[in-house]
């Protein structure tokens, strides 16, 4: 047996490697919780091993029972890959139709994970909000650059370099190309022309590559959200297969990719675009994927007209397309009331200049979105495309590689804010009655003016009786220019039925400019 271990470096995916011998017992070893343990196993090259040959292995701790399923590698080798969630002494033993493959054993100590390793990302009890299963709240600021997983080793390091330095914590990438790459074949090819590959094939070295950067992506502790399919390749037809190959393609994603603790699933990208499947097709793929995944990770669908039901079983979270009502922290706080469930607004068009509707945002119209939604107790995605940079396919949203747009320090700035405020997150506060509040009610209360300048603000709250009559301390946030000004303090009374305030300090005096936010926190 042969055993490696990655550096823990922040958010690494610690792997350990057991390659089966022989031997019908392979001796422990160590692997974090929430890391990766994998065994590799070699079997039969003839024939066709995606098809031929059925591999997993059954894993077992204080009676507890996981299967999971395994994958062909190329060159003879079977892999199977399990991220342990709890600690302790866990044994396996392979399945499998091949006897070389079928009935192997062995076993591994789950310990304390690493410093950077707070887990994989699931939804709060409470239905409408994230956290790393160590129980740390997980604020969503992510983006988009569709196809810089498949860019050259240099566009995609150079990628790297620059989210180290930005504040996305997630990150959404195809697996398909839908714009100019290096990596374009993911099935192996039979002819020069652009329908001639075998779907029934994997090209692992494709995948391989692939996965390297989810792993670079967690070592900086950004989730991939990995989209499945999408509309825009209509040459080669990747999302267009014969339900059979969108079932194999499905689960051989599904073992490949599954134990990484930062991997979120993406069913596909624009789902109503892709004329060759039904709402049917989509349910049924959903239902395959849960299948597949005993990790069980996050799981969405993206539109750009439809909306899919985010309601049904299989989705985690929604995922919307709407730069429109993200202007209002009513219309975003809607859509969680009528999904229940935590809703990223992962589409809200993009900071740039080109002609495209989609792509001509300014940094201050894509920083309100992410105000305004934030207030509506939702979350909101990035991304940018500028003339400069060709064309949108070679933006950032396109190919990755360095940002141009002025919106990225101020979501920093955002984010900051969201780590200080209230567990697990923000949350509408009486939105029907037109406050324009987001917090938590009697604790911590945020008022955004977006593109707004009022110089002053009538400090009014909702609530009645005893545990409405607190004091606050107040600060006035410049959105913009990233300061925050401390502006005193608030000691309630009861001012109608309905409300209170400070009849001592009705109102508080603001800087007449836009942008402006002001946060009262509970003294």
């Amino acid at each position: 047996m042969t055993v490696s271990r990655r550096t823990i470096l922040t958010g690494t995916l610690a792997a350990g490697v057991v390659a089966a011998g022989p031997a019908l017992a392979a001796p422990a070893t160590q692997v974090e919780r929430w890391g990766v343990f994998e065994i590799a196993m070699p079997g039969p090259a003839q024939g066709n091993p995606f098809d031929d040959v059925c591999v997993a292995a059954v894993f077992e701790c204080d009676g507890r029972h996981v299967r999971v399923p395994g994958f062909y590698d190329g060159d003879g080798t079977y892999r199977i890959r399990f991220s342990p969630d709890a600690m302790g002494q866990w044994r396996w033993r392979s399945e499998s139709n091949v006897a070389s493959l079928d009935g192997r054993t062995g076993a591994f100590r789950c310990g304390l994970p690493g410093k950077a390793n707070r887990g994989p990302v699931r939804v709060t009890r409470d239905g409408f909000h994230f956290a790393y299963a160590d129980g740390t709240p997980y604020r969503q600021i992510g983006t988009t650059s569709y196809s810089w997983a498949l860019q050259s080793d240099a566009k995609c390091a150079e990628t790297l370099a620059t989210l180290a330095a930005a504040p996305f914590n997630k990150m959404r990438m195809l697996v398909f190309p839908n714009v100019p790459s290096v990596a374009t074949d993911p099935f192996v090819r039979t002819g020069a022309g652009p329908r001639d590959w075998d779907a029934a094939r994997f090209d692992p070295a494709y995948f391989r590559r692939y996965e390297d950067r989810l792993r670079k992506l967690g070592e900086l502790g950004i989730e991939a959200d990995v989209i499945l399919f999408h509309p825009y390749d209509v040459k080669r037809g990747y999302s267009d297969m014969r339900r059979a190959d969108d079932e194999r393609y499905v689960r051989y994603v599904a073992a490949r990719f599954g134990a990484f603790r930062n991997v979120w699933w993406s069913m596909a990208n624009e789902y109503d675009d892709v004329k060759s499947k039904s709402d049917a097709d989509w349910d049924h793929l959903f239902q395959v994927l849960q299948a597949a995944d005993p990790h069980d990770r996050l799981r969405s669908i993206h539109q750009i007209k439809r909306y899919y039901d985010h309601r049904k079983p299989w989705i985690t979270h929604a995922s919307v397309q709407n730069g429109h009502a993200v202007l209002d922290d009513g219309r975003a706080e809607l859509h969680r009331a009528m999904t229940e469930k935590p809703v990223i607004f992962d589409e809200v068009c993009y900071e740039g200049d080109i002609a495209k509707r989609w792509g001509n945002l300014s940094a201050q119209g894509l920083v309100e979105r992410f105000w305004w939604g934030t207030i509506g107790g939702t979350y909101v995605g990035h991304s940018e495309t500028f003339a400069s940079d060709h064309n949108a396919d070679f933006s950032w949203l396109g190919q990755g590689g360095t940002l141009r747009g002025a919106s990225a320090p101020r979501l920093a700035f955002l984010r900051r804010i969201l780590d200080d405020g209230p567990v697990p997150g923000i949350d509408p506060i009486q939105t029907w009655w037109g406050y324009r509040l987001g917090g938590r009610e009697h604790d911590y209360y945020l008022r955004y003016f977006g593109a707004d300048s009022p110089s002053e603000w009538p400090v009014v709250l909702p609530g009645k009786g005893a545990e409405a009559l607190r004091s606050y301390r107040a600060d006035i946030i410049d959105t913009w220019n990233m300061t925050i000004t401390p502006a005193g303090s608030f000691t309630m009374a009861q001012m109608n039925e309905y409300d209170v305030h400070d009849p001592a300090r009705p109102t508080l005096a603001l800087p007449g400019r836009p942008w402006i936010a002001v946060r009262l926190v509970r003294t």
